[in-house]
């Protein structure tokens, strides 16, 4: 075979070569990782809940959940380690920054200082009723003259079932209804 047939091969077994070998280090690395876990620290859990690791077992850990609240996990579980400060940021809300007295910027919880002051009406220019649109318009100038009273009440159809029962219309058994 010559080169130019083997030169795809060998390019798809380097790629994926080169692809194992990255996993395998991000593997390795969450490996060492759960096995340096030490009692005392925060952890989170792959599911996204914040603990406090109690005992270390070979294959177990005991987590703090909450206050007296204990839950066994699975080393696989851990999804990362936390520092000290970041679990007790995240946990208690306590930030450090706030402990040593530094300036932080205030970020306001809407927008309401942002417009200080007197708040003026924006006039689109539009009048009360230009909504309608011409369909919407002979509908409205129909219903009124029916309110006005144009039309007699005993050449008016009834629109529905109801309607004609509240008539005297009532049906039997059987009827259509068709005339």
């Amino acid at each position: 075979m010559s080169i130019v047939t083997l030169l795809p091969f060998i390019v798809l077994i380097g790629a994926m070569f080169l692809m194992t070998r990255s996993a395998k280090k991000k593997q390795a690395a969450a490996a060492s990782m759960r096995n340096e876990v030490q009692p005392g620290v925060g952890v989170r859990t792959i599911g996204g809940m914040f603990a406090t690791v109690k005992e270390v077992h070979d294959e177990m850990v005991l987590l703090e959940v909450a206050p007296g609240v204990h839950a066994v996990y699975a080393k696989n579980a851990i999804g990362s380690v936390l520092d000290d400060e970041e679990y007790n940021r995240i946990v208690h809300g306590e930030d450090p920054a706030a402990d040593l007295g530094l300036d932080a910027p205030v970020v306001p919880d809407d927008a309401s200082s942002l417009t200080e002051g007197e708040v003026s009406k924006i006039d689109l220019g539009k009048k009360p009723g230009a909504d309608l649109t011409k369909s919407d318009a002979k509908g409205a100038d129909a219903d009124a003259e029916d309110a006005a009273g144009d039309k007699p009440a005993d050449d008016a159809e009834p629109k529905d079932a109801a309607a004609s029962d509240a008539k005297g219309e009532a049906k039997t058994d059987g009827e259509s209804g068709t005339k």
